[in-house]
């Protein structure tokens, strides 16, 4: 219904023409849309005109409401059409929405009655940053990592067939995770496990680098072809009641196959606007990688033409076999810096929402340990023929792009494949390279199978590098590394370290060129400790651990105090404190998670009268697990502390220095925990105090 409104003159003159403008009477009551949607079911009541209106105004909710905590803005700059065309056309938490890794969920979320809280994702007690169960009936699957989707939404089809409802399942992939296996594991079993399926392939040609390999080239390709399938029937009828369904269907029968090509934003232009030719990148596509394997293939199409977008959607809801609809989207839509700088606009922290621009760091500000490591591998690849750097899709994340920089034909970037990742490196190092493959701590997980099989277990002396080994505080559970040590351990031939600072970073990577053997370097997200980087790195002696300081035999009580990594930094600041409380405190450096140093580890342990480890991992199976082993074969009777974290998944915060002080690991809570073990009298057997 129209709604009119009169515009007189201030003057009064009423023999002035009256001005009627037609106004949304929705408009009288709320500033935006954005304001009345409270859920789903209110997206489904705006026409077409008030649809485009709303995603204007997410878009600059989105662009505003991150400038402070930072986020995925340019992820989900890019699906605002394809979002709201999504719960227009369905309906959750009936139907099914799996989105792969996750991240561009932050429209979903405001369609979903969470739009008031956008602006605490990814902070203490906020909204998580990726799909999660537990925070909405209408996130059916979370996630965090890529490739899953497909064979998490393949699941839920099938269970639905079996029970026989009729939810819709639409799972969201990019293209990105075409590049992961476990994607093409799902394709394969797609059409002989169910006949509706709905997949959405949004392709916005990045992961968070640009993606690489065949599969880019292939979707590429599709893109520029104006022909595909021969024209069906049901197609056709569905095409001519689009916009331009005409122009469609004429470019389309110009060809000797079909339409799918034709209806794209390029295919729609008259035939003098572009040339149906080859466009330099090898020529044209087909769609054979999808249908056959069984699945209807229809795209490419404009990912931010609503009307095309909810009439795709509608047809593919009517389909008996399992479709993929190829969506081109475009990231950080809508913001001009995300626009020009996509890989920095994945994920950042703080910005201005105006500009774009970043906080510049302050004078003085440590190193992050990502550019520490890539500055030291190109260092090392400069003076080592055998040293090649891999990465899987984070040259930025990981510090790999130092290297991409310096020396691009040593860089290796095989996209979102850590397995592939792992099992190619090991093949390098049968030639005698010696690789680095940087991975995330939480990533490397996905191939462990291959760290196993393929690395260790023919003992070959590939080099990792895992950040992002301890919390990820804003991303939360799906990003924490917390259980590499417990996953190294128990495999043979490993040599795992732990650097307490950036320069003992350097020396344990140049140390990791001079083994035969597989080698783990384990470090923090962030910024180092502010230690100066030596000239020429250090060869540290394997399994030996550093006395940062030694008893001073005063006749005090006695603790020892063993903090790996970052925590040997809170393990000192708690030695400084307990000293002036009158203990007698030794701290040591264990450098090393496996070999421990057996030796130093034994000594202190019978030297003291508390034996404390610190470490940022879980306690189970962790650093001072293989301590209290040492001492069980050793028969140490010291009691022991494990500061560590729980055995549970750990949520996001704003900070780890929040998440640290609401799990015991601090200085503060170690001292408080000495003086209460010794405030105990404990008796004189092997006791174990868990801290978390």
């Amino acid at each position: 219904m129209d709604w009119w409104i009169d515009e007189r003159p201030q003057n009064g003159n009423s023999n002035h023409p009256v001005i009627q403008k037609s106004i949304d009477p929705l408009r009288i009551y709320m500033s935006r849309y954005l304001d009345m949607v409270d859920g789903p079911a209110h997206v489904k009541k705006l026409t077409p005109a008030q649809l485009e209106q709303l995603a204007e105004e997410i878009r600059q909710e989105l662009i505003e409401g991150l400038a402070k905590g930072g986020g995925h803005l340019g992820p989900n700059l890019g699906v605002v059409e394809l979002t709201l065309a999504l719960h227009s056309v369905f309906t959750t938490p009936h139907d099914k929405f799996v989105w792969d890794v996750s991240h561009q969920v932050y429209v979903h979320k405001m369609l979903t009655g969470r739009k008031n809280r956008l602006r605490t994702i990814r902070q203490t007690d906020g909204l998580n940053g990726f799909a999660l169960r537990t925070e909405s009936e209408h996130d059916c699957f979370g996630a965090g990592h890529a490739g899953t989707a497909l064979s998490a939404a393949l699941g839920m089809a099938a269970a639905r067939d079996k029970k026989g409802t009729d939810e819709n399942v639409v799972c969201i992939f990019g293209d990105a995770a075409l590049t992961n296996g476990i994607s093409f594991e799902a394709l394969n079993n797609i059409s002989h496990t169910t006949k509706k399926f709905i997949g959405i392939l949004n392709d916005n040609e990045w992961s968070i680098a640009k993606n690489v390999g065949a599969i880019s080239g292939y979707l590429n390709k599709l893109i520029t072809n104006p022909s595909y399938n021969k024209l069906s029937k049901d197609f056709e009828n569905f095409i001519r009641k689009l916009p331009k369904g005409g122009l469609a269907l004429k470019l389309a029968h110009m060809a000797e196959e079909g339409v799918k090509g034709a209806i794209s934003e390029v295919g729609m232009r008259q035939k003098s606007e572009v040339a149906f030719s080859a466009d330099g990148r090898g020529g044209y596509g087909n769609p054979v990688l999808f249908e056959e394997l069984g699945i209807r293939y229809l795209g490419p199409i404009d990912g931010h033409n609503l009307p095309l977008l909810i009439s795709t959607l509608e047809f593919a809801k009517t389909c008996d076999h399992p479709i993929v609809i190829h969506v081109l989207t475009q990231k950080g839509k809508g913001f001009e810096a995300a626009l020009k700088f996509p890989e920095k606009f994945h994920g950042l922290g703080s910005y201005d929402a105006k500009t774009g621009e970043t906080p510049a760091s302050k004078p003085g500000t440590p190193p992050m340990y990502q550019d520490v490591m890539g500055q030291t591998a190109v260092k090392l690849a400069q003076k080592n023929n055998t040293i090649v750097g891999i990465t899987a899709a984070m040259p930025t994340g990981t510090g790999m792009k130092h290297l991409e920089k310096a020396m691009p034909d040593r860089y290796i970037d095989v996209g979102i494949a850590e397995e592939h990742g792992v099992i190619f490196a090991a093949g390098m190092a049968t030639m005698g390279y010696h690789p680095i493959v940087a991975i995330y701590s939480t990533f490397l997980q996905r191939a462990y199978d291959c760290i196993h099989h393929d690395v260790c277990l023919q003992d070959l002396p590939v080099i990792f590098c895992m950040d992002r080994a301890g919390l990820s505080a804003n991303d939360g559970p799906t990003h924490h590394g917390l259980f590499d040590i417990s996953y190294l351990r128990c495999l043979p031939n490993v040599i795992a370290m732990a650097p307490a600072n950036e320069d003992e970073l350097a020396d344990m990577m140049f140390t990791a060129t001079h083994q035969n053997h597989p080698v783990f370097i384990r470090y923090p997200r962030g910024t180092a400790e502010g230690v100066p980087v030596k000239d020429q790195p250090q060869l540290l002696e394997i399994g030996k651990a550093q006395v940062v300081q030694n008893f001073s035999t005063n006749g005090k009580k006695k603790v020892a105090l063993f903090g790996l990594g970052p925590m040997n930094t809170i393990a000192r600041k708690a030695a400084q404190q307990l000293e002036t409380e009158g203990y007698d405190v030794a701290v040591i450096n264990p450098r090393f998670t496996k070999p421990i140093d057996a030796g130093t580890t034994e000594f202190f342990g019978r030297a003291a009268d508390l034996v404390v480890t610190l470490e940022d991992h879980v306690l189970m199976g962790g650093y001072g697990s293989a301590v209290l082993e040492l001492f069980s074969e050793k028969n140490v009777t010291t009691q022991v502390v494990r500061i560590g974290w729980p055995d549970q998944f750990i949520e996001h915060a704003t900070t780890q220095d929040e998440l640290r002080k609401k799990y015991g690991l601090s200085v503060e809570n170690t001292v408080a925990k000495v003086k209460a073990q010794f405030d105990e009298a404990p008796a004189k057997v092997t006791r174990l105090i868990e801290v978390a």
